[in-house]
């Protein structure tokens, strides 16, 4: 479908920001899905089920409850916030990008980053056939890295 660059926010998050560069560098989300696309508002992926692979040992390791960071950000179209359960501190692996403005979103998830490139793959990943929220066909994360 395209590739997403993301610019990540340290200063914002730096828990979250090194978690995610951690699990990126180990190739924890390789190989995992989108697996929620829900129109008008978000996607999301990095759910660890969803993984063709089973987690090695020493990737297992870098998959922890993260605390929460929450910050000023709004979540506007291409932010990249940490899904999370109802725990505040639930949040592990999973991300969302957010596909329009939601404020409601604000001040209860950590913003941790932006997409900077491919929003156009952001509008092709929400067109695709769901049932409810799920799509019907696996939209695959082959592969993510981190440049310096």
């Amino acid at each position: 479908m395209g590739n997403l660059t993301l610019e990540l926010f340290p200063d914002r998050a730096p828990t979250h920001v090194r978690a995610f560069l951690r699990m990126a560098s180990a190739g924890i989300y390789d190989g995992t899905a989108i697996h929620r696309v829900a129109r008008g508002f978000v996607i999301q992926g990095g759910f660890l089920p969803t993984r063709r692979e089973p987690l090695e040992p020493q990737q297992q390791a870098y998959v922890r409850q993260l605390p929460p960071e929450f910050n000023p950000t709004p979540h506007d179209r291409g932010i990249v916030s940490m899904a999370r359960g109802d725990d505040p501190g639930s949040a592990t692996s999973s991300f969302f990008i957010v596909l329009g403005r939601t404020p409601a979103l604000d001040n209860r998830y950590t913003v941790f980053g932006r997409v900077v490139e491919g929003l156009d793959v952001l509008d092709t990943i929400e067109a695709v056939a769901v049932n409810g929220e799920t799509p019907v066909e696996r939209i695959e994360v082959p592969r993510v890295r981190v440049r310096p």
